[in-house]
């Protein structure tokens, strides 16, 4: 059936959608003004009427929201048009961002008589920053509180033809570190400003704040502690949740001249052992705590239970109610199994971590300990090092099964620090929350672009998914707001957020996994419809290549450009870039020069991942990213999916031979299994399917198998994640050289999918 238009509404229609019959009469009047005073019958001019005058209010149901929506947009064409769009800059508030700012100072100087205005030049700017890209940087570094103890040659040298990023700030020594804990004049940081911001799981207590002297002195503790502990350069990992904690080691390691390895902590022990032994970490820091495990969404809740290191051997999966499984392994068992050098070991609460540690491991208190004689032990001279001297080494799996291992220099941060500052429009007074993991690359990421931007950090300890988070979020002042769409679609589905006030928010961040219209709406409409900036980026990027701005036209599930200085273009079937104002789909090729991305990888050859097979493209050869996009009209882009067998779950990375190699061996009956991701058909979080071949002569269930499955994974890779679907095949599709087609496989569950979602 063929869907109303706005001015065809009645009053039951509001009804049905939640309203009662009173406020169903004065809603349908307001509708009624709201029309007639909207211009023409452009359905953008009267959703912006609609969200100027807060018609939608965040405490209506949602199903009025997406009535209303649904409605304004009911005869869109989105082929001609472009996604329908739900956000609009103006242009006195775009001039007040930081890009809109400097864009205002610099734009006539660089773009001539052919600038405008920040919304009207945006596109031409964007486009003069990829053909100098320099220019950008140079600008840019002017506005971050980044100080060289030896300043740069230049900005860019490209004279070394084997480097095909170029060379970026030759020359250089800074300790990046450092940079995020001093004072500075631009942005404004003074000793007594609110850094971090935090409250535990279950305490409803006013936050506890910490101010950016009280963090840099702890720092320089715990950074005495990693001197007098280790060696410089020394690698050493980080094994626990995003905690205030966690952030001082972070940035106590780096400050000390030593190199973070970043381990998400629902690893299991083998994938902890195997990054311990790819990076060589001559230690780890982690804690000993139960986590409990929400399995749809991917987030923790802490348990507040010791456990003697004797239990380890617990790991059932024992359900602990309909959303949650509770993953009875602590972190500090699993670190343990994995066998690290050195586990430094830190209390879930208290002072006493209340367990017998190995003889080569310490305790949190002992650690600081060691550096109680120094005459002042809160006081670290930085170790400086060259620009390229590596900071973190983060972990991105690929399609050959072993996860590779890309190495941060100090530029990484600064790139970091560029998406926050210029796309998500991070400012001085801000309060930024961003639920995530140090394990991941989220989590270096939003802490380079709240503390490199002079914003203030909101942690929360405990999961993200209640209504305690959201109060959190609420009682914090939290202004800007990171989410994935797995967590967006736990609070829509549970409602959990009902009645709190998020109204302080300016904008929502999204990244991770392809987003859903429908959760966005959601999202969008608690503070009255602020815009959500999609983020599509990489590990070895460290950052993103494609997102949403404050400085255009949002629409939900959708990125509306590229990265300044950042080239992308679309490959059809045959390696040829599509031209830049045609709508396509096909897999993105970047232009290599790309500040702060990867150059080396720790156990794989970085030329043959990255550049080997791409095509050349203006006198110089793309990279590979892997990401298969969809350009509309009006140049917005969709994420459609992965070009190789990676696949995307829950924000997570992995690859199809990893989960095929923990699935293979569950059941007797099995000859072969096949995993692939499969996209909703209304967009959301990639779904896990498997396929499985069977011996002649044996039968399985596939929700038998669907579990046997869900296991071997949880228990061999990750706990967070799940098989959706299984699908019992007599034969798996293959080349005549017998390679396997994966996609036939996934355009085959597209379609399912397609069909369930129209019926």
């Amino acid at each position: 059936m063929e869907r109303k238009g706005l001015d065809e509404l009645e009053v039951n229609d509001i009804i049905k959608a939640g309203l009662c019959i009173d406020n169903a009469k004065e809603f349908h009047k307001i509708l009624k003004e709201t029309i007639g005073a909207a211009k023409g019958s452009d359905p953008r001019e009267l959703w912006q009427k609609l969200v100027a005058k807060r018609v939608l209010k965040p405490c209506y149901p949602h199903g009025l929201h997406q009535l209303v929506y649904c409605s304004v947009y009911a005869h869109w064409d989105s082929t001609n048009n472009g996604p329908p769009l739900y956000w609009f800059p103006s242009l006195d508030q775009s001039r007040h961002t930081n890009l809109g700012r400097i864009m205002e100072v610099h734009g006539p100087r660089l773009l001539g008589t052919s600038y405008k205005d920040p919304i009207s030049s945006f596109n031409l700017f964007q486009k003069f920053t990829v053909q100098h890209p320099e220019a950008y940087w140079s600008i840019l570094l002017k506005e971050l509180p980044v100080v060289f103890r030896e300043p740069p040659r230049c900005i860019l040298d490209t004279t070394d033809k084997s480097k095909r990023g170029g060379t970026w700030l030759p020359g250089s020594v800074l300790n990046i570190a450092e940079c995020c804990l001093q004072p500075s004049r631009h942005p404004r940081k003074d000793d007594d400003s609110l850094a971090v911001i935090w409250r535990d799981e279950g305490c409803d207590s006013k936050p506890h704040c910490m101010t950016l002297k009280e963090l840099r002195e702890r720092v320089m503790v715990v950074a005495n502690a990693v001197d007098a502990t280790f060696s410089k350069g020394d690698a050493i990992a980080i094994d626990m949740p995003m905690t205030v904690h966690a952030i001082i080691i972070y940035f106590a390691i780096i400050l000390a001249g030593c190199v973070v390895v970043s381990i998400a902590d629902s690893f299991a022990a083998k994938e902890i052992a195997t990054r311990l032994h790819v990076s060589n970490a001559r230690g780890i820091f982690t804690q000993n705590l139960i986590p409990a495990i929400n399995l749809k969404a991917g987030f923790y809740t802490e348990r507040r239970k010791q456990v003697p290191p004797i239990q380890i051997a617990i790991d059932d999966g024992s359900k602990f109610s309909a959303y949650e499984i509770i993953y009875c392994r602590m972190t500090l068992s699993r670190v343990v199994e994995a066998a690290p050098h050195k586990a430094i070991v830190l209390p879930v609460s208290g002072e006493d971590v209340c367990i017998k540690l190995r003889e080569q491991d310490q305790s949190w208190g002992d650690f600081l300990a060691s550096v109680k004689h120094l005459p002042r032990p809160n006081h670290y001279s930085p170790v400086y090092n060259p620009i390229d001297f590596p900071t973190n080494i983060l972990f991105s799996s690929g399609t050959t099964g072993e996860p590779k291992a890309i190495q941060w220099t100090q530029l990484s941060p600064i790139r970091a620090a560029n998406d926050g500052w210029a796309y998500v429009d991070l400012q001085v007074g801000d309060v930024f929350c961003y639920p995530t993991n140090l394990g991941w690359v989220a989590g270096p990421i939003v802490l380079y672009e709240a503390f490199l931007s002079g914003a203030t950090f909101a942690l929360y300890h405990g999961s993200p998914l209640g209504g305690g988070f959201g109060k959190f979020v609420q009682d914090a002042g939290v202004t800007i707001l990171g989410t994935i769409p797995s967590m967006v679609k736990a609070w829509k589905s549970t409602n959990c957020m009902e009645g709190l006030n998020w109204t302080k928010i300016r904008s929502f961040v999204t990244a991770g996994e392809a987003s859903d219209v429908d959760d966005g709406l959601w999202l969008s409409s608690r503070a009255y419809y602020k815009p959500i900036i999609e983020v599509c980026g990489g590990t070895e990027l460290a950052s993103s290549y494609l997102q949403g701005t404050l400085l255009q036209p949002q629409a939900f599930g959708a990125l509306s450009t590229a990265s300044m200085a950042t080239g992308v273009v679309i490959l059809n079937d045959n390696g040829v870039p599509y031209p830049d104002d045609q709508p396509c789909v096909g897999e993105v090729g970047l232009f290599p020069l790309i500040m702060g991305a990867s150059d080396r990888l720790l156990n794989a050859d970085h030329d043959k991942i990255y550049f080997k097979g791409m095509p050349m493209y203006k006198g110089m050869q793309l990279r590979r990213h892997g990401d298969i996009i969809k350009r509309t009209a009006r140049g917005y882009f969709i994420v459609q999916g992965r070009a190789d067998d990676t696949m995307n779950l829950g924000g997570i990375k992995t690859s199809s031979v990893e989960i095929e190699r923990a699935c293979n061996n569950v059941d007797q009956s099995i000859v072969e299994s096949i995993a692939i991701s499969a996209t909703p058909e209304d967009g959301g979080p990639e779904l896990l399917v498997m396929f499985a071949v069977l011996k002649e002569g044996y039968s399985s269930k596939p929700e038998d198998l669907q579990k046997k499955f869900t296991r071997a994974i949880q228990t061999n890779l990750n706990p967070l994640f799940k098989v959706n679907h299984v699908r019992i095949v007599p034969e798996i599709p293959r080349t005549s050289s017998n390679k396997l087609l994966r996609r036939v496989l996934r355009d085959q569950m597209k379609k399912e999918l397609s069909v369930r979602s129209r019926i």
